[in-house]
């Protein structure tokens, strides 16, 4: 058997997806490696549109049968995934339609989550519940789609599982509700952790079609043949880890206690939150747009959506569909020798959060605000990572004014934690330390709570302190605070 322990993280984003082995080495450090990466699989069909999760679950298996080349004795496998969107069971336990994405047209506009906060007594009383986040895609004006535009598919539904437990699921063939996940739907309450019943029943769905939810850490049960290739020396142990995949970053996040923090997470979505040991279930919280999600060990994840580099990555798809390949190398150096702006962009507008013409939304939204379109990509470029440093400044304060808390270093996770421009835009606009790293922070987190429930993180080692020795971070100080030290 191999000395040092591995185990496997199935991360699934959006727009790709990846297998990565993680080696625990002496210390409680956490070494990675990729063994496969695919396109998540999403298909447009009469108008909709739908994850194919069949084609998902083939290249988990295939995931799965690259680590276990790379490792013969895994430990374990578990899966995260985004949140909101589910897979309906029958009582065979299969999929009785694909699941719909959250960017389907269905939910567009928020008259589904209007009405569902309608028949629960109101916006108040569904955050009081649940503390959620209204945002039209969320699961439970989901489900009430289903309820009215489907009733002959919920009538035939036995459970309902979001992406990461379905395949978990097919792993382990247990059919769980992860915590962290379930937190997401807007149908949990924020207080107790378990399913809000009499939400559920408000908007015409039956408790009974949603699973049991454990805690992070727990373990399912060992991998189904069906799942192994051919001639595995062993079944690994099938994990239900920090299944949402922010809850995951958010593990990983590399704080050191005595000093108040907050959290980036940066990718797609931007997540700006602190951690919490009870929720915000306020109206302030609600109309400010915050989110109450159960963390790792009973933590609340009190956090904003934002949108993140969802916009750039829309302008830089359609430069290549217009035959220009650019590398973010490439657009970071051109925006930096840009000049700063004075006037910004909000991104969180509904026009940015659809796709296609992300350039000329860009310059309609210069237009409304009355301000010069950028007039080159670097420009453009510039002008989104300010836009986004700017809202993370807005959303800081707002976090600071609803828990009472200064807020002294700002830890940025995820892929922008790459992005030196915008974390040096973020520590200015910020007017706060930035701390950048791991930029890995989901497959980090998903590996070391698998790590800890084995038992396998040494005596006194946290998952925050193996995070912090495992990853490589990196320190933006504010340009008012580098003046003050070059002037000391």
């Amino acid at each position: 058997m191999a000395d040092a322990p591995t185990y496997l993280a199935v991360d699934l984003g959006a727009s790709s997806g990846r297998a990565v082995v993680g080696t625990l080495r002496d210390g409680g450090v956490m070494e990675a490696r990729e063994v496969h990466r695919f396109r998540t699989p999403l298909v447009e069909e009469a108008g909709h549109l739908y994850w194919d999760v069949d084609a998902l679950w083939g290249e988990v298996r295939a995931g799965l049968a690259r680590a276990l080349e790379a490792a013969p004795y895994l430990r374990s496998v578990a899966v995260d995934s985004w949140a909101v969107d589910y897979v309906p069971l029958g009582t065979d336990g299969a999929p009785l339609r694909r699941p719909y994405a959250y960017r389907d047209p269905r939910t567009r506009g928020g008259g589904r989550l209007a009405e569902a906060a309608r028949r629960v007594g109101g916006p108040d009383a569904l955050y009081a519940r649940t503390g959620i986040q209204f945002l039209e895609f969320n699961t439970i004006a989901q489900v009430l789609s289903d309820v009215l535009d489907e009733p002959e598919t919920v009538a035939r539904t036995a459970t309902r599982l979001l992406i990461a437990e379905y395949l978990a699921y097919k792993l382990s063939g247990v059919a769980r509700a992860e915590r962290t996940m379930a937190s997401t739907t807007q149908l949990l309450d924020a207080r107790t952790g378990e399913w809000a019943h009499d939400v559920i029943r408000a908007v015409g769905d039956e408790p009974a079609r949603w699973p049991r939810i454990v805690s992070p850490g727990t373990v399912l049960g060992p991998v189904l043949p069906d799942g192994l290739p051919n001639g595995s020396a062993a079944a690994p142990a099938v994990l239900a880890t920090c299944a949402h995949d922010t809850a995951a970053a958010v593990a990983a996040v590399p704080a050191s206690a005595g000093e108040p923090w907050a959290y980036i997470s940066s990718g797609t979505w931007s997540l700006v939150g602190v951690e919490l040991d009870r929720p915000v279930l306020t109206p302030e919280a609600r109309v400010a747009g915050f989110t109450n999600e159960a963390g790792l060990d009973g933590t609340i994840r009190f956090l904003k959506n934002r949108t993140g580099m969802w916009v750039l990555e829309e302008c830089i798809r359609e430069w290549a569909e217009a035959g220009e390949h650019l590398t973010y190398e490439t657009l970071l150096h051109e925006a930096s020798a840009v000049v700063p702006n004075v006037d910004v962009l909000d991104l969180d507008e509904p026009p940015f959060g659809e796709r296609g013409d992300m350039p000329a939304k860009i310059a309609a939204a210069c237009a409304r605000r009355g301000i010069a379109a950028p007039e080159h990509r670097g420009a453009l470029v510039r002008l989104v990572l300010e836009s986004l440093a700017a809202g993370y400044a807005r959303t800081l304060a707002e976090l600071e004014a609803l828990t009472g808390t200064r807020i002294g270093v700002v830890h940025v996770v995820g892929g922008g934690a790459r992005n030196d421009l915008l974390n040096q835009l973020t520590a200015d606009a910020c007017a706060r330390r930035v701390v950048a790293g791991p930029d890995e922070a989901t497959v980090l987190g998903n590996l070391l709570v698998q790590a800890r429930a084995l038992g396998d993180l040494p005596s006194g080692v946290s998952v925050r302190d193996a995070a912090r020795r495992s990853a490589r971070l990196t320190e933006y100080m504010p340009a008012a605070r580098r003046r003050e030290i070059l002037h000391a």
